[in-house]
């Protein structure tokens, strides 16, 4: 359950003074996992027991990037691979203007997805259930910032998102483990996609166990040629 502890490390993490109304929707949220994840497999049970530290707080981390890039709320935010909801429900709660598309091909997370939106009116929340690879033409090159978190080794993650980042925007992917290796082998992906590493932003879970995470952001400086995403499975299976 969220405790004023819970809301006051938000608070300092984001520098967002959370209203009443943004508590009740993070406990009805945890609220509406849980009853969910009891019958529908969302995520395992010893990771729900870390909802706060390991996936709301990861989720709301990407406010580090939005304060030191002086992101403004008015943009449109894509979330490729959003599984459960991060972290596209916990930023939708603290950033009402942000439109915010959390995409899964799996049915069953959006059903979820579906359901918060509906009970916390969560009127910035647009869920869609395609892959990145059937999205539609006027999805490319749309969105402010395309997120990703816990999807796939960079080099292929790469190629699921960067198309649908406008030009000079960015792309944030959530990493922790091997991310050095990761992005030396995304190299040949940044050039055939026209894209750069422009920053990487480290911080910590407020877990008893030590996480190295980091925030990978990534900037598009051309338009990626129209070709990408290929289609469907071609990103895992020869990986640029």
């Amino acid at each position: 359950m969220f405790d004023n502890d819970k809301f006051h490390k938000i608070e300092e993490l984001t520098g967002i003074q959370l209203t009443k109304t943004m508590q009740e929707q993070l406990r009805d949220f945890v609220n509406l996992f849980k009853i969910y994840n009891s019958h529908t497999n969302l995520m395992s049970k010893k990771d729900e027991e870390n909802l706060f530290e390991k996936h709301i707080y990861d989720s709301l981390s990407l406010s580090l990037f939005i304060n030191k890039y002086n992101i403004k709320e008015s943009i449109k935010l894509l979330d490729v691979g959003t599984g459960g909801g991060f972290p596209s429900i916990p930023l939708c709660i603290l950033y009402p203007k942000i439109q915010i598309y959390p995409l899964d091909s799996i049915a069953k997370k959006i059903g979820f997805i579906e359901l918060v939106q509906k009970e916390l009116r969560l009127e910035n929340l647009h869920p869609v259930c395609k892959r990145a690879e059937e999205l539609p033409c006027d999805y490319k090159n749309a969105f402010d910032i395309v997120t990703s978190r816990a999807v796939s080794a960079l080099n292929i993650l790469l190629e699921y998102t960067i198309p649908f980042v406008k030009k000079n925007s960015y792309m944030i992917a959530f990493k922790s483990k091997n991310t050095d290796e990761e992005l030396q082998a995304a190299k040949n992906a940044m050039k055939i996609l026209k894209c750069y590493t422009a920053d990487r932003i480290k911080y910590d879970l407020p877990c008893k166990e030590e996480y190295d995470r980091e925030l990978i952001v990534i900037k598009k400086s051309e338009n990626t040629p129209d070709i990408y995403p290929r289609q469907s499975g071609l990103a895992k299976k020869k990986p640029l």
